[in-house]
């Protein structure tokens, strides 16, 4: 079985550096997806991928191409639901984790959030990326990317 990659939906991801970071560490191969915009690397476990520019042209690249077992990086709810029942696994660039357990309410909550922002009662204010979001991702993907390499060891 090969080991892990992390999958990273690279449009407006604050924590490309922490994925680097975490994916060299463990030796893994790191593929950021985006519709364009990406430096290249000379890093041989680094890759680029440019999708074109249709609306879900970079999720739908990534779930054609991850595997059971890979780890996923995206903020993208939609994405995640995707993703998760296919085995993957999947955190967001705070550190939250996208589960089997998690995911349906983690859509009904986007779904009414996006709901409120229609209709005007919420204006759709996130709150801002902070410090510590990054400290959490850098945590939390380090032990998502631990757990999917002991599980591809698994008989």
């Amino acid at each position: 079985m090969r080991p892990p990659q992390i999958f990273v939906d690279a449009d407006a991801c604050p924590v490309k550096n922490e994925a680097v970071t975490v994916a060299q560490r463990h030796g893994l191969i790191v593929t950021f997806v985006s519709n364009g915009g990406l430096r290249p690397s000379r890093d041989p476990m680094i890759r680029n991928v440019v999708v074109s520019k249709g609306a879900d042209a970079a999720d739908d690249w990534i779930v054609e191409n991850a595997r059971p077992n890979d780890v996923a990086v995206t903020a993208d709810v939609p994405l995640a639901a995707r993703l998760v029942p296919a085995g993957v696994h999947v955190i967001g660039p705070t550190g939250r984790p996208f589960t089997p357990e998690s995911i349906g309410m983690a859509v009904a909550m986007r779904d009414l959030k996006q709901h409120l922002r229609e209709t005007g009662e919420d204006r759709g204010f996130n709150r801002s990326f902070a410090a510590r979001d990054r400290s959490e991702f850098l945590s939390a993907l380090d032990r998502t990317v631990r757990r999917a390499m002991n599980a591809g060891r698994e008989p």
